[in-house]
């Protein structure tokens, strides 16, 4: 089925993405997925988002101009039933030239009291690149509330934190209450709930523009989950190709793997499915498809043909 088949309401949607300079940000959202201009430290594409934070703009076809939010209060069609309250859903790529913080997100109901009414933040993550011994900061080894505000008083960090080897391919799920941590060399792509609330554990001491960034230790310590849970960390590297994979059905999302090497159909009967092709190309329903392109196939939009060497990421809700 050819992309021009599709009735006018259920063809791809394809969004500018939203770029984010960070302290720990590199060059190579610019040189390996053409995200923004030569020479600044990005750190964080908002390839897909509604968030007030940074609301993506659709960049082509019966909808260009709009954003997402609009189209999510505008256009309910275009997502089965599902538009109530906010976008639910935020696809990010990530740079991390250097370590983030030392930091862990609220749950739904912390946040809505703590923060505005904002959603918590539960993400998840897909290991596009790193180094060989690459790690995670997943969890910690306090086994109390008492011994981990110690802990994080007396500044016992490398006895606090836990954490786990990562390769490329990997996933991982961060549950609200996880302390965690990207570090310095990795690149990965985050499916999460739609909320930009972080809480900064530890930072290294660091500084930006010659002062340190804001903690938020009561915050933290108030929402940490204790005992930490063990990190589960998917191998997805070796998965068979020309197969969908679910790795993560949790209550705000579900996200599948298809490492495509030919050509794959199916049927899109989520209320919206999201489609970031993260490694190679790939021609879908006719429509070119390159590295670091990001797609919202509506409810309706019917057959899906994919054909090419690609490595693709698809997520929704979980209905």
């Amino acid at each position: 089925m050819n992309q021009e088949n599709h009735a006018r309401g259920a063809e791809a949607i394809s969004f500018a993405p939203v770029l984010k300079e960070t302290v720990w940000g590199g060059e190579r959202l610019y040189g390996e997925y053409g995200y923004g201009v030569p020479g600044r430290k990005v750190g964080e594409c908002w390839a897909v988002s509604a968030h007030p934070n940074g609301d993506c703009v659709v960049r082509e076809g019966a909808y260009r101009g709009r954003t997402l939010s609009q189209l999510w209060r505008e256009e309910p069609q275009l997502f089965g039933g599902a538009a109530k309250g906010e976008f639910p859903l935020l696809v990010k790529v990530i740079d991390a030239a250097d370590d983030l913080s030392i930091q862990v997100h609220p749950d739904d109901a912390y946040a809505a009291a703590n923060e505005n009414g904002s959603l918590g933040k539960t993400e998840c993550w897909y290991i596009l690149d790193c180094a060989q011994d690459a790690r995670l900061v997943i969890g910690h080894n306090a086994d109390t509330k008492k011994e981990l505000a110690d802990m994080v008083e007396q500044g016992r960090w490398k006895e606090l934190i836990r954490e786990v080897p990562v390769h490329k391919g990997d996933f991982v799920q961060i549950n609200p209450g996880t302390v965690h941590a990207i570090k310095g060399g990795i690149m990965l792509l985050e499916t999460q709930q739609s909320s930009d609330v972080t809480y900064r554990l530890y930072d290294y001491d660091r500084l930006s523009d010659g002062r340190p960034r804001p903690l938020h230790i009561r915050q933290s310590l108030d929402v940490i989950t204790v005992p930490a849970a063990p990190a589960d960390v998917k191998e997805t590297a070796s998965l068979p190709a020309n197969e969908l994979h679910l790795l993560i059905a949790c209550r705000y999302y579900r996200v599948w793997k298809l490492a495509l090497a030919g050509s794959f159909s199916m049927e899109q009967d989520c209320p919206f499915l999201l489609m970031s092709v993260v490694a190679g190309t790939c021609r879908m329903n006719g429509r070119p498809v390159g590295k670091g392109e990001h797609l919202l196939l509506p409810a309706g939009y019917g057959s899906v043909e994919i054909e090419g060497e690609a490595e693709i990421i698809f997520s929704s809700v979980n209905e």
